[in-house]
């Protein structure tokens, strides 16, 4: 039987566009590295340089692109929940909670009241609410590993909070489409609220009580030589299931990972899931700038309207989850406010629902995908400077 000796173009042009978005992602990540900026926003911009509003090398539409970009989210979240456990959670249970209510009521009144003052329909201004909701946790916790600090208190916080603030955006989400349809009801979205809960519930404490009682569970597969195919099984399983019931994959992968991090202590899995980490996110940060057209921000009417929308969702986030992580100091609670503040990639798919849906026009999705750029790009300096001033001093010895 014959062997193929070449691959098929598409095949071709596929390779070409992964090998060029890890590539260009690697030498942002190593501009920025060099400079002591963070290394997130080499990679985000890397993606723009690569996108149609410079050299036009990498398509939005790409659809391999944008799989090995999912896969590069979920395999960041799983990581982070590598990093926490549910005793971390239980310890930073209420702040994580009043952070993520609040950091979504705030944003949502301040978006669609901001878009009913400026004229826009209904349906316009529930959707600029929906979109400046959701908090953007996978570039947060990129951030957050990069400066090791993920298992603090505000790190954790930060990632309760993300679980409470999605499943709220879900429901906004589901109300904006509604609005846009005329499909919702008060029933429909109560079941997606107890679905979304019973979901989290059930793997945080259940999952995580059966591998903590058996740890050695992961490595018993006779199909498998480590326990880092059973725990890949268990991320992509989990992340399924959580897109199926209506939730964001990223929030099943971090469960999963909350699960895998009770066998820390028995297993190498947090060493051999360090490579998939290492590989897999750059794409999906590449892929946040490749989606940016720098030519729809050419009206000064769109400029404007940007940086209004772009103020209100940092201000309005930044002061619910600093009033809901209260209780953990002020330092603490200015971590997590600015933590809570990237919109990223959430941003940019509730801009893309709205526009599919006719809820939006193309300036309005322009301000949102702009939005949700902007907020990516600040967070990561505002939380590199208060993590730098809340460290001791160094003592000065070799």
């Amino acid at each position: 039987m014959a062997l193929p000796v070449a691959a098929t173009p598409g095949v071709e042009e596929s390779i070409a566009v992964l090998f060029a978005v890890l590539l260009a992602a690697k030498i942002g990540d190593e501009i920025f590295r060099r400079i002591h900026q963070p290394a997130v926003i080499g990679e985000i911009l890397a993606g723009v340089v690569l996108g149609g509003s410079v050299l036009g090398i990498v398509d939005a539409d790409d659809e391999v692109l944008e799989v090995f970009a999912e896969l590069g989210v979920i395999f960041l979240l799983f990581w982070v929940g590598l990093e926490v456990t549910i005793s971390d959670l239980r310890e930073v249970g209420r702040p994580a909670f009043g952070a993520g209510l609040l950091g979504v009521v705030l944003p949502f009144a301040g978006g669609l009241g901001t878009g009913l003052a400026l004229g826009f329909d209904v349906e316009e201004a529930v959707f600029m609410g929906a979109a400046l909701v959701a908090t953007s946790v996978a570039i947060t916790s990129t951030v957050l590993t990069e400066l090791g600090v993920v298992a603090t208190p505000a790190g954790r916080t930060i990632i309760g909070a993300g679980v409470v603030d999605d499943i709220c955006a879900i429901l906004l989400l589901a109300l904006a489409v509604g609005v846009a349809g005329g499909e919702s009801s008060a029933l429909e979205l109560a079941a997606t609220a107890a679905l979304a809960v019973a979901f989290v519930a059930f793997v945080a404490l259940g999952g995580t009580r059966l591998l903590r009682a058996d740890p050695g569970l992961l490595e018993r597969p006779r199909f498998s030589e480590s326990p880092l195919l059973p725990a890949v099984i268990l991320c992509l399983g989990l992340a399924a299931l959580a897109a199926t019931i209506g939730l964001a994959a990223i929030v099943g992968a971090f469960l999963a990972g909350m699960m895998v991090a009770e066998t820390k202590e028995t297993t190498p899995v947090h060493e051999e899931v360090a490579p998939l980490y290492a590989f897999f996110p750059p794409f999906f940060l590449v892929f946040i700038g490749v989606q940016v057209e720098l030519g729809q921000f050419t009206s000064g009417d769109t400029l404007v309207l940007l940086a209004v929308l772009t103020v209100i969702a940092a201000a309005t986030k930044f002061v619910g989850a600093y009033l809901g992580a209260s209780s953990l100091g002020r330092r603490d609670a200015a971590v997590v406010g600015v933590g809570m503040v990237p919109r990223g990639e959430v941003g940019i798919i509730v801009a893309g629902l709205g526009l599919s849906l006719g809820a939006i026009d193309e300036q309005l999705f322009a301000v949102v995908v702009g939005m949700s750029l902007l907020t990516t790009l600040v967070a990561p300096y505002g939380l590199r400077s208060l993590v730098a001033d809340s460290r001791p001093p160094s003592s000065g010895t070799p």
